[in-house]
């Protein structure tokens, strides 16, 4: 496994912090059973299980954001359910949702290029795969 620079670890840790700040933040909401997050749901008809089930992936990214042996990992789970988020605002939930000005669907895409970046810097280090990117 190369060494990262410098420069590669302040932007790891700074995309690594706001997704994981981001995702953090949105649990409350979910796991209290807030109604903006009961109408998403609803909406996509995965209310309650959809809403906790996201919360605890999302729940689970922020930990693996937040340590550096796991933050390859964590990149790859942030973009997958950000793609997810990303693709039911656009074919279902519509960009605003209830008023928010698109407040949602802007962190979504927030995090997920977030998780790109920590994809990138750290794809050498993902399981099976990672060797491949070697060189």
């Amino acid at each position: 496994m190369s060494e990262l620079s410098k420069s590669q670890k302040i932007v790891s840790w700074i995309a690594r912090l706001v997704a994981a700040v981001i995702l953090l933040q949105t649990l409350f909401f979910k796991f209290t059973g807030a109604p903006e997050s009961i109408y998403i749901f609803q909406k996509l008809g995965a209310e309650p299980w959809g809403r906790l089930g996201t919360g605890s992936l999302e729940l689970v990214t922020s930990i693996l954001l937040l340590i550096p042996a796991t933050a390859a990992l964590g990149g790859l789970l942030a973009v997958g359910v950000m793609a997810g988020a990303i693709m039911s605002h656009l074919t279902i939930l519509g960009i605003e949702v209830q008023g928010d000005g698109g407040l949602l669907f802007t962190l979504a895409l927030v995090v997920f290029v977030c998780g790109l970046v920590v994809l990138w810097i750290h794809r050498r280090e993902l399981p099976v795969v990672g060797s491949r990117f070697s060189g």
